[in-house]
């Protein structure tokens, strides 16, 4: 098959694909392409779309690739559903899965000693959100479970893996920059909001929401994530 031939084929597969579509998946239906040669033109197709002021973009995201809305077209695409907000992850919801993020895999006594209130009512919260799995057991006294994030997770923020994680630093200076009304340019792609959501995941994302301001919460510091020191015990309602 031609090139002009092949790509059309991969808009279409990643178009119809709900998830991200990996090479290895592509391969299982154009199995006559070799692995690299599908992977150069979807690189072609990638920049394609970035050069033609497309509404639409080709994204690697959760290892595999992923035809998107721009972030640009977010405030259009709200109106046309008119959905009042994107739904988003509530204050105490963002720091217990940094704190899982950057430590994974932790345990739950781990992740209540560096925020100093108890995590069992998040931990429920993003487990049912599939942005975090029970990864194993800590092999200490009561075998505790330990939490990782998901593909999901991926999906969410945007990030090809875990290596696309800003580093605490930049974590920190877009929490300041948040309190001061004003996210740096360079940051606002990887820790822009989700894509719209329908209106009934919206709905149940505001469900949530409001569960989630009844919690009385002590903040995140960054060092106790960079030491794992234990701040003065509060208490947090589920």
């Amino acid at each position: 098959m031609e090139d002009h031939e092949i790509k059309p084929i991969m808009e279409a597969l990643m178009f119809v694909s709900g998830d991200p579509i990996s090479i290895d998946r592509l391969h299982d239906v154009l199995t006559e392409v070799e692995k690299p040669r599908l992977k150069a033109l979807l690189e072609e197709v990638k920049t394609e779309y970035a050069q033609s002021n497309r509404g639409l973009q080709v994204v690697e995201v959760a290892g595999g690739y992923q035809i998107t809305t721009r972030f640009e077209m977010a405030p259009w695409i709200k109106e046309m559903e008119k959905v009042k907000a994107a739904a988003r992850l509530s204050k105490p919801g963002l720091e217990t899965l940094a704190i899982i993020a950057y430590k994974q895999p932790a345990t739950r006594a781990e992740i209540e000693q560096i925020r100093g209130v108890d995590a069992a009512g998040v931990l429920k919260t993003l487990m049912e959100r599939k942005l975090i799995k029970i990864v194993g057991r800590k092999e200490v006294a009561g075998r505790p479970m330990m939490y990782g994030t998901t593909r999901e997770f991926l999906q969410y923020f945007g990030l090809p893996d875990l290596t696309g994680l800003p580093t605490l630093k930049e974590f920190s200076e877009v929490v300041e920059s948040e309190r001061e009304g004003e996210v740096p340019a360079e940051m606002q792609e990887t820790l822009s909001e989700p894509p719209v959501e329908s209106s009934d995941e919206a709905a149940a994302a505001e469900s949530e929401d409001r569960m989630a301001e009844a919690e009385t919460e002590a903040p995140l510091e960054e060092e106790t994530i960079l030491s794992g020191s234990n701040p003065s015990p509060g208490g947090e309602s589920a």
